[in-house]
């Protein structure tokens, strides 16, 4: 390690335990319209978020503390000034990476939300196929009416480019702890959707927990194949290197009842349409990257 960078290393390591955020406060108490809209989008019809001893449902934690755009005063001088150390290191691009919460108890209606946040660690210099630079983890210690009602951890990747490959690679999925399981499905080409052990919901994308009855036992059933088009868009703008727009990309209700966005192929984009019969297969897009698509108008294939 070169002394500039050791140097670098030695400041970013100072900005451990200081605060990130100071006495923030909520911009709402937790209400019934936010989590009925949260609930919608999830697909969650879990009755206990609903009726007069409803709570939120845990995943929430952070939506309570979140600013909009107008953002929150209560954001340190420290958090500003080790991103902007960052910045001056080449360190200009972000990317969120993971997030961890614990829940400590449940938020109800009416309850007021205040939180406190601590920048918890900087790693050392890491070189991902991004490119090279530091993980920045913070912790928020979120209270409710002044009890302790969780932590969530978020962890940011502030990062120099990589030099672009002379050929531009489709940009690579985030695997976790939560959704390996499916990706080395899809490297044998798989569709593997969840299953919950307690009620046998079936779930996608994978999720730890199971949204209906909240167990965390699962195992896997592998999809036929068959799908349609639920909805699609078709993508002309923001121009990405790896893709040649326009472009149809579809979400794809399956025949076991779950759904999936993926690109639709076999038709022109123009030509994609609601309720379209589709069939699974697996594209190989180099070396490394194999992903499931649904193509239309023909058969698929794995």
């Amino acid at each position: 390690m070169s002394d500039g960078a050791a140097e670098l290393e030695a400041r970013l390591k100072t900005y451990e335990g200081r605060a990130a955020a100071v006495a923030g406060v909520g911009k709402d108490p937790v209400n019934e319209p936010m989590i009925r809209h949260w609930c919608e989008a999830m697909g969650d019809t879990n009755a206990a978020y609903t009726g007069p001893d409803a709570v939120a449902p845990p995943t929430m934690l952070q939506a309570w503390t979140m600013g909009g755009l107008s953002g929150h005063e209560g954001r340190s001088d420290a958090y500003d000034e080790l991103l902007g150390l960052l910045d001056e290191a080449g360190c200009t691009s972000v990317v969120a990476t993971d997030c961890e919460q614990e829940y400590l108890r449940p938020l109800r209606p009416g309850d007021e939300i205040t939180f406190d946040a601590v920048i918890e660690s900087v790693s050392e210099r890491k070189t991902t196929k991004l490119g090279t630079g530091h993980f920045v983890t913070t912790r928020m210690d979120v209270r409710a009416n002044g009890e302790p009602a969780g932590t969530h951890r978020f962890r940011i990747l502030k990062y120099a480019p990589a030099r672009p490959r002379s050929k531009a690679a489709r940009p690579r999925p985030v695997v976790n702890r939560d959704n390996a399981g499916f990706w080395e499905g899809v490297g044998r080409h798989q569709l593997l959707i969840q299953r919950c052990g307690g009620c046998g919901t079936l779930r996608f994308p994978w999720l730890p927990g199971c949204g209906a009855c909240g167990s965390p036992e699962w195992d896997t059933v592998e999809a036929s194949g068959e799908g349609t088009v639920y909805s699609y868009v078709v993508m002309h703008h923001p121009p990405f290197p790896a893709f040649d727009p326009p472009y149809a990309v579809g979400l794809i209700e399956l025949a076991e009842g779950v759904r999936i966005v993926s690109n639709v192929i076999g038709v022109p984009y123009d030509k994609v349409r609601i309720g379209m019969p589709v069939r699974l297969r697996f594209e190989r897009y180099d070396e490394e990257l194999v992903l499931p698509v649904f193509r239309a108008g023909a058969e698929g294939g794995r």
